[in-house]
C-alpha cells in the first residue's frame, strides 16, 4: 500500500473515500496504519439501473445476492434516483449526470450490470471498463438497446413485443436475476423504513387494523383508475367490518382523498415527501393498491398487498405470498394502454367486495 509523505493510506478499502474523511477517521479518528475496520475491496462491482422509483425498489434484491456471492465487494450503483435506495446497502450511490459518467468512464470494474434499455444506460454499458458485462448494451449498427449476451435475451424480448410479455410467467425479480446470470430464490427487497425519523402519527386511529387505500396511480396509465363510487363502497365495507380505512397518496390524489374522506370519514393525514410517505405506509397492516409505486414500496415493506391490477401481465408481480391480486370481472383488452379502447374502463367492473374479501384474506393469513 502507499505512504504519502510517510503516512499509510488504503485506497482499496471499501470506506476510503479519497476527496473526505472516511466514516471511520470522522467518527473514531482511525487512520490507516492502525484501522480495526480496514475492509480491502475484493470485487468492484457496478449496478446500472436509473428507471423510476418503483423500478430501481425492485431491482434491490439482487443487492442479497450480490453481498451473498461478493461480501468484500464494493457496490456502486448509478441510478436517477439516489435518495430511494439504503445508504447502508451500497458502498457508492451515484446520480446519472455528467459528473458521474466522467468518473465512472475513468474507472474499472469487475462486474457490470446495466439493467436499462435507455440509450444513456447501454452506452454507458459500451463505455464503461468491466471484466464481465450483463445486461443490455447498443447495437453497434442501428443504436438502439440490444441484449449484451443471451441471458439478457428474455427481458429483452418481453419488453419489446407485447404478445410475448402476455405470455411471460416470470415475476420481474426473476427476470433481473437470471439476466444477471443468478436463480432468484426469493430474495426480499432492501429497503429503508425511516422508521428512525420520529415521524409522528399519532392522528391514525389506533385498536383496529389499519387498512391503507392508495388511491391513485399516476397519470400515465390512467386505465387503472377506480372511481370514487367503488372507493366509497369499499371504505364502507371496511368501516363496517370493524377495520380502519386510511386514504394515502400524494399531490396528485389530494382532491379525491379529501373528497373520501369527506364522504365517509376515513382517515386523510394528507400527502407527503417520500421518505415520511414511506414511513406512513409502514404503520398500516395491510396496502390496497393499484399498480404503481405505493405497490412497490408495501412489497418492499413487506406488508400484505392487495394489488389491483387490469392492463398488466399479473405473473410480473410477485408478493412473497403477502396479499393477492385481484382483477376485474371483465378480462382486460387494454394491455400497458393509457386510455381504454372500449371507453369505460374494465376497472369499473371490478367490484368492492371482491377488494374487500382479499383484504380479509390478506389480514388473516
Amino acid at each position: 500500500m502507499p505512504e504519502l509523505n510517510g503516512i499509510l493510506v488504503h485506497p482499496d478499502c471499501r470506506h476510503f473515500r479519497g476527496d473526505i474523511p472516511c466514516r471511520p477517521n470522522k467518527e473514531n479518528g482511525y487512520l490507516c496504519a492502525d484501522c480495526p475496520v480496514y475492509a480491502p475491496v475484493q470485487e468492484r462491482i457496478l449496478l446500472i439501473k436509473l428507471g423510476a422509483i418503483g423500478d430501481v425498489i425492485r431491482t434491490t434484491p439482487l443487492l442479497r445476492r450480490l453481498r451473498r456471492e461478493y461480501p468484500a465487494a464494493k457496490i456502486t450503483w448509478l441510478t436517477l434516483t439516489p435518495a430511494i435506495l439504503p445508504a447502508d446497502a451500497v458502498d457508492e450511490i451515484l446520480k446519472l449526470d455528467l459528473a458521474s459518467t466522467l468518473h465512472l468512464q475513468a474507472r474499472e470494474f469487475d462486474l457490470l450490470f446495466n439493467l436499462d434499455k435507455d440509450k444513456e444506460a447501454c452506452a454507458l454499458h459500451d463505455t464503461i471498463r468491466a471484466k464481465q458485462k450483463f445486461g443490455y448494451t447498443l447495437h453497434p449498427e442501428y443504436g438502439v438497446a440490444w441484449p449484451g449476451n443471451d441471458l439478457a435475451n428474455h427481458k429483452f424480448l418481453t419488453g419489446v413485443f407485447d404478445q410475448l410479455s402476455l405470455q411471460n410467467q416470470k415475476p420481474y425479480p426473476q427476470e433481473i436475476f437470471e439476466l444477471c446470470g443468478y436463480e432468484f430464490q426469493g430474495e426480499e427487497y432492501v429497503f429503508d423504513t425511516h422508521q428512525d425519523k420520529g415521524y409522528s402519527w399519532n392522528a391514525l386511529p389506533i385498536g383496529k387494523p389499519r387498512v391503507g387505500l392508495n388511491t391513485g396511480c399516476g397519470d400515465r396509465w390512467t386505465t387503472r383508475l377506480w372511481s370514487d363510487e367503488k372507493w366509497i363502497s369499499l371504505i364502507e365495507q371496511l368501516q363496517q367490518a370493524g377495520y380502519a380505512p386510511v386514504l394515502l397518496g400524494g399531490a396528485a390524489e389530494d382532491e379525491r382523498n379529501l373528497r373520501l374522506n369527506a364522504a365517509t370519514g376515513a382517515t386523510y393525514l394528507g400527502h407527503f415527501p417520500l421518505e415520511q410517505f414511506i414511513n406512513l405506509l409502514y404503520q398500516m397492516d395491510v396496502i390496497v393498491t393499484q399498480v404503481t409505486m405505493a405497490m412497490h414500496i408495501s412489497i418492499a415493506l413487506q406488508k400484505p398487498t392487495v394489488l389491483m391490477n387490469n392492463i398488466f401481465n399479473a405473473y410480473e408481480f410477485d408478493l412473497y405470498g403477502r396479499g393477492q391480486i385481484v382483477q376485474p370481472d371483465r378480462q382486460c383488452v387494454c394491455f400497458y394502454r393509457g386510455t381504454c379502447k372500449l371507453g369505460t374502463s374494465c376497472m369499473e367492473d371490478l367490484p368492492a367486495d371482491k377488494v374487500f374479501r382479499a383484504v380479509q384474506a390478506s389480514v388473516n393469513a
